[in-house]
């Protein structure tokens, strides 16, 4: 069976060390990645399936926030992942969202960002870290415990800004001990959940790879409806 094939948005920054561990996680899932970013060719019609990946703090021009001083911003990612997010929920196009991209599908949504989540949290409980040290409660009911479990996870963090009011259409999964939003997803189709954390980090762990294998699932779902209405329309119209 053909891999479907995922778009991954990067950070001009980190992009080249980061996407090839975001790939690996797609290819044990089952998938392809394809790497996109600010400046790089992102047709949205040629994937399958979404990653809105992590990196830079999203500018606070996008949900009406007050202007910032020494945060690494990038109008042009902003603008991209934007308006991908906005694509693929249109075209029912699957997406995952890591750290920054949980908070973009948030924004794409029309929902706003706490621009310093552990000012707002207490900055005794601040982690930064690529290990998962931070336990979190994957809420009843939710896409996120049927993909991943309902127990507890311990999860890694590497943020400063946070989801704050939801966007339209998108409900909680998880919260951290002190309440901060941890993963948030799309109630109905297309597929669209948001995690705070990196699990791409994590792929040792099997409830991570989960989240990835959900996506890569989706995606080939998506892939294979297209493919037999290509093959109906094609019937219908005969040969040439």
């Amino acid at each position: 069976m053909t891999r479907p094939i995922i778009g991954v948005t990067t950070s001009r920054r980190s992009g080249w060390r980061i996407f090839p561990l975001v790939d690996l996680n797609i290819r044990i899932a089952g998938g392809r990645g394809r790497r996109w970013g600010a400046g790089r060719p992102a047709d949205i019609d040629a994937v399958d399936g979404v990653i809105i990946g992590g990196g830079d703090d999203i500018s606070p021009e996008l949900y009406g926030g007050a202007p910032v001083i020494g945060v690494r911003l990038d109008p042009a990612r902003d603008a991209l992942e934007r308006r991908l997010a906005e694509e693929a929920l249109a075209r029912n196009i699957p997406i995952l969202g890591i750290c920054r991209g949980a908070q973009m599908l948030n924004v794409a949504l029309g929902g706003t960002l706490d621009q310093d989540a552990w000012q707002t949290f207490g900055r005794e409980s601040e982690i930064r870290t690529i290990l998962p040290r931070r336990r979190i409660d994957v809420l009843d009911d939710t896409h996120l415990a049927r993909i991943a479990g309902q127990a507890d996870m311990d999860v890694n963090a590497l943020h400063s800004q946070a989801v704050n009011r939801l966007g339209d259409g998108l409900r909680v999964s998880a919260r951290d001990e002190n309440g901060m939003i941890q993963a948030v997803e799309r109630i109905r189709d297309p597929f669209a959940i948001g995690v705070q954390w990196h699990p791409e980090h994590l792929f040792y762990a099997r409830r991570q790879r989960a989240i990835f294998r959900a996506l890569v699932v989706a995606a080939r779902a998506r892939a294979e409806a297209r493919n037999q209405a290509a093959a109906v329309r094609e019937d219908a119209l005969g040969p040439a």
